[in-house]
């Protein structure tokens, strides 16, 4: 089997695949095909794989052909050195982990000097095989032979034989094999506090004498341990059971020596196994799982990042309305942006109410006239500092508005990456004649028009929707945000004549180069007319027009069809199935029932197949459909405008902010989002909290813990209204148990959902909080 077909047969198995359909899609993407494209206008020819698999098969691809690669320039290195043979070559042709090659490679690797060579120099190797092979003769003895003028002694003689014994093992694979498999099933992951540490690191007290298996770590408490090892606080290992499993570790040693019996050679080689364990091959394991724990920590924060991402792109946007934007402050004063329609910037204005100039009539009078002089609908205010007082004072002033005038949806927005927007250079070059503080304003605004459409232009990790994004790989979580920010922005479509160069840089087959074309060929030569006038932007050739086009949008253009996802190279079969209707294509995609009549397999034919069919009368159906929810926002609950105003069993209403693998924070109008810990999300046990929200739900909860020093508020979205932390730990005990009956009267449903101590609800203790507090 060559190497592209073994590839494709890896792949088709892990995302439940055909080879064929994998090869196909490989083919698609070398070629130059963005996955966004292959998902949607190339289901023929993969079989329907959809952007999820195409993006592991992607990923996977990438990976397996490094694999390939180094295989390939392992066994010429072994080859090179005259050392293959037939049961090495089967060896390595099965290595499936670059982790397993490399193990395979070790022996032949080049190498330094090693204390094993100088012994073997020193003729020593053959006092090993007599040790081996005759196990009745204490070695002792059999070293006596080997004192010579390099070896002084029968000490060093053994130590010698002692070190080839070791290093043999250390290269072993097959014993590095069975070493990896017990402590991946046994090792326990400890962090224990470094003495004098325990001040510096009050925030990770959770893990000052902390102990549980390896294999069961989740990626927050494993990110917040190497957080807290890496900031000197903790010391962090990983071994087996230190009462049995350190001689289970060493019995596996001797397996691989043959050490069944008592003899004086068979108890020396025992004692050589135990200090390989410990010497070398303890901390080669050590290295391996602290390397695979962290990453697979890092990709489960940056699988839980993109997920937050993605709701949060193709959040509902309010809509095309005149809209009001005000960035929250106190001293600096609240600044305000009104946009039309558009997004465009009609004017602004700095407001003063609060102290120290305290102009509270000349801001309700400036934010009428804004309203009426522009007709406003919408009032985006960032909830940020100030951000619960400027409410009330929109509040108070739209009290004032005359009665024949519409009074404006007042609604609070995340203003997370605002401020990096502004001082940005793709800021400065959109608006060279606007203050840095007014540009937040303005961003405002437009997020809560189209989120979308806006958040496009800020780095996402400057959006604060991760866990521990700053220690995990860059590089991987950049390519994972970016494939993110691709597949939403593709799904949703772009409006070829209103997108600015950010947004259109990330639909398929463009980036930032011909975004910028195709803005700078509509600002000299007007809005585009059809799809095909793209041809003329300067750079933009046949190939990326095959890759955009679908995604790119026209409304009200010459070409109806401009209007859909349909993409160009299918105008003809979507006219002959309009033509089927009996009627004019728009009326067909006005008014189209007479579409259910028509079955997709009558339009089979050479060049589209069923799946591309039944696509065409879906968007017929419903032309330039939108896949994001209907607008829908929180109402903050009057006079809860501080963590003081805060008591327990308060029922509020408030937006999910940021979904982690522990729970749901919940912004609910007091300038600290609460946490609804896993075990509160629902009356059900729940392994993933995004089984049950995303980012920019709208939930009810109610607050079970209010820790005001430390600004930590605990929610609980159940029926029964959920246990604080304290009820919580004292309903489980002090293990974590299951629950054993009632607590203070409530009557709490036996479940083995119960999380680790550190884990609990109310644990605010940790680490993972205060880095969440601060995104």
């Amino acid at each position: 089997m060559d190497t592209e077909k073994r590839i494709a047969q890896t792949i088709a198995t892990e995302i439940a695949a055909r080879p064929d359909q994998v090869s196909s899609a490989i083919a698609l993407l070398d070629g130059g095909a963005t996955v966004p494209f292959v998902a949607r206008y190339r289901k023929e020819a993969t079989g329907g794989l959809d952007d999820t698999q195409l993006r592991k098969l992607a990923d996977r691809m990438t990976y397996l052909r490094e694999l390939e690669s180094r295989r390939a320039a392992i066994v010429d290195s072994i080859r090179s050195q005259d050392k293959m043979t037939d049961a090495l070559t089967r060896a390595l042709a099965g290595a499936e982990t670059k982790s397993v090659l490399e193990d395979i490679y070790l022996p032949f690797k080049p190498k330094r000097r090693t204390k094993a060579m100088i012994a073997r120099e020193n003729g020593l190797e053959p006092l090993l095989e007599a040790i081996l092979s005759d196990r009745a003769t204490d070695p002792e003895a059999l070293a006596k032979t080997y004192v010579s003028e390099a070896v002084p002694g029968t000490k060093e003689a053994l130590e010698g034989a002692r070190d080839i014994l070791a290093e043999r093992l250390a290269e072993n694979a097959a014993l590095l094999g069975d070493l990896r498999g017990f402590m991946q099933n046994e090792a326990l992951l400890t962090a224990r506090v470094i003495e004098g540490q325990e001040e510096k690191g009050a925030k990770f007290s959770d893990y000052f004498a902390h102990s549980e298996p390896w294999s069961k770590v989740p990626s927050h408490r494993a990110l917040a341990m190497l957080r807290a090892s890496k900031e000197g606080v903790v010391y962090v290992d990983i071994a087996p059971d230190p009462e049995t499993g350190a001689a289970r570790a060493e019995g596996i040693v001797c397996k691989y020596i043959g050490v069944p019996g008592n003899g004086p050679g068979d108890t020396w080689l025992r004692k050589i196994a135990g200090w390989t364990w410990r010497v070398k091959l303890s901390s080669t394991m050590m290295l391996d799982l602290l390397g695979d724990l962290r990453a697979r920590a890092h990709q489960e924060a940056i699988d839980v990042f993109a997920r937050n991402l993605r709701d949060l792109l193709l959040a509902a946007p309010a809509g095309a309305c005149a809209t009001l934007g005000l960035d929250p402050g106190i001293r600096t004063g609240v600044k305000a942006a009104v946009v039309d329609a558009t997004g465009r910037v009609l004017t602004t204005e700095t407001l003063y109410p609060f102290q120290p100039k305290n102009d509270l009539r000349g801001a309700e009078a400036a934010i009428l006239r804004l309203i009426t002089k522009h007709n406003v609908e919408l009032i985006a205010i960032g909830n940020g500092t100030a951000s619960r007082e400027t409410e009330r004072l929109v509040a108070d002033t739209l009290a004032h508005l005359p009665k024949d005038v519409k009074k404006p949806t007042k609604v609070i927005v995340s203003e997370a990456g605002a401020s990096v927007y502004s001082a940005s250079e793709l800021a400065a070059k959109e608006f060279p004649d606007l203050d840095v503080s007014l540009r937040g304003a303005v961003s405002i605004a437009r997020r809560l028009q189209d989120p979308l459409a806006e958040l496009v232009k800020i780095e996402p990790k400057s959006i604060g929707v991760g866990q521990y994004q700053h220690d995990v790989d860059q590089s991987r979580l950049d390519k994972s945000l970016e494939a993110v920010v691709e597949d939403a922005v593709n799904a949703v479509g772009v409006d070829l004549n209103t997108a600015s160069a950010p947004l259109l840089a990330h639909v398929s087959g463009l980036g930032p180069g011909l975004a910028e074309a195709i803005v700078a060929h509509r600002d000299t030569s007007g809005a585009f007319k059809s799809r095909k006038e793209l041809l003329k932007v300067a750079r933009l050739g046949p190939r990326a027009f095959e890759q955009c086009a679908g995604f790119l949008r026209i409304r009200d253009g010459a070409e109806p069809l401009d209007a859909s996802s349909v993409h160009p190279e299918a105008y003809g079969l979507a006219r002959k199935i309009v033509k089927a209707c009996g009627r004019d294509l728009r009326a067909v995609m006005a008014d189209p029932s007479a579409l259910r009549q028509l079955h997709a397999e009558q339009f089979v034919d050479d060049t589209f197949g069923l799946p591309t069919v039944r696509d065409i009368l879906a968007e017929l159906e419903k032309p330039g459909r939108d896949p994001r929810p209907s607008f829908k926002t929180a109402v903050f609950a009057d006079g809860v405008e501080d963590i003081k105003d805060l008591k327990s069993g308060m029922v509020l209403e408030g937006t999910v902010t940021n979904v982690a693998a522990f729970g749901a924070f919940v912004d609910i109008g007091v300038h600290q989002d609460g946490l609804v810990h896993v075990s509160q999300l629902a009356d059900k046990f729940v392994k993933d909290p995004h089984e049950v929200v995303k980012a920019g739900d709208v939930v009810q909860v109610r607050v079970t813990e209010v820790d005001i020093p430390r600004k930590r508020i605990g929610l609980s979205m159940r029926k029964d209204g959920g246990y604080s932390a304290r009820e919580d730990r004292a309903e489980r005990g002090p293990k974590g148990d299951k629950p054993q009956g009632n607590f203070r009267g409530k009557s709490k449903p036996v479940t083995s959902a119960a999380p680790p101590k550190s884990d609990a609800p109310g644990a605010f203790g940790s680490a993972l909080l205060d880095a969440m507090k601060r995104r």
